[in-house]
């Protein structure tokens, strides 16, 4: 996206359009129950996701636009704050222990990553894009909840229109004479091939582990972030983005491995006569 050049709505645009197309296409071609699929989308969880993905897709492009980054991805750190909550509010699914303290200490590490320089202060522009990353984290943790709870729903269908939606509105705010402005190759390969794989992976994931885990996995991009960009253009991360990146991390890999045990642990119990 930094290599495109291009203006927030422009390569809103471009990633929704694609995004869209690609996974409607994939939905035709897989598919085997077209009626069913196509009825499902008047039901409400449908709507729900749909209506979700739109929300997430628009707020973050228009909250880094207007507002101090720290402030929009502290925001969007919430993400699994909210997808426990809305677990336990809408199917009574409680978050373990050890998942409320892997949320507290990724949040403190990502506050620590984002706040260099006192870019995290407290203001106007601050206040409007915390609400806008505050949007995307609860539009995110809504369609995890909503999709693990509801694994009969068309996944392509249902992203792949959000997407399209969103993507048209950004092609018509550019419009059609300033869409090629900026490095295409850069904006199709971020639209074409990263974002369609990264959202697949990232939606079908709550159908096989709780959304508060899928959450927590989703704060890495916060901290890779700023290493691919790094790797990429040469912007070196600053220290305290390494230190708050490395609690994140660590954070993560610990939980992980003792989720794993404890899977491990209950699968020998249950297979114990």
């Amino acid at each position: 996206m930094r290599i495109s050049g291009m203006s927030t709505f422009q390569m809103l645009g471009w990633r929704g359009l694609c995004l869209g197309l690609i996974f409607l296409t994939a939905w035709g071609l897989t598919t085997k129950a077209w009626r069913r699929d196509l009825s499902a989308l008047g039901s409400g969880t449908a709507v729900t996701v749909v209506a979700c993905q739109v929300m997430n897709t628009t707020l973050f492009p228009m909250g880094i636009a207007t507002a101090p980054v720290a402030s929009v991805l502290l925001g969007v750190a919430t993400v699994p704050v909210w997808s426990a909550l809305l677990a336990k509010l809408l199917y009574n699914e409680t978050a373990t222990r050890a998942t409320w303290i892997a949320i507290g200490l990724v949040i403190m590490g990502l506050t620590v990553a984002i706040s260099d320089n006192g870019e995290a202060t407290l203001d106007a522009y601050a206040l409007v894009g915390a609400a806008c990353g505050l949007g995307v984290a609860v539009a995110l943790a809504m369609i995890f909840v909503t999709l693990r709870h509801n694994r009969k729903l068309p996944l392509l269908l249902v992203i792949g229109l959000g997407s399209l939606i969103s993507g048209t509105a950004g092609w018509l705010i550019t419009g059609q004479a300033q869409m090629t402005d900026g490095t295409v190759w850069a904006a199709l390969l971020s639209a074409v091939v990263i974002l369609p794989l990264s959202f697949f992976a990232l939606n079908e994931a709550p159908r096989h582990t709780s959304a508060a885990n899928v959450s927590l996995l989703l704060l890495l991009e916060t901290v890779l972030a700023p290493i691919w960009v790094w790797l990429g253009i040469g912007e070196v991360p600053s220290p305290r983005m390494l230190v708050g990146g490395s609690i994140v991390i660590v954070t993560l890999a610990v939980y992980a491995i003792h989720a794993k045990r404890l899977t491990g642990l209950s699968a020998q119990k249950q297979a114990t006569p």
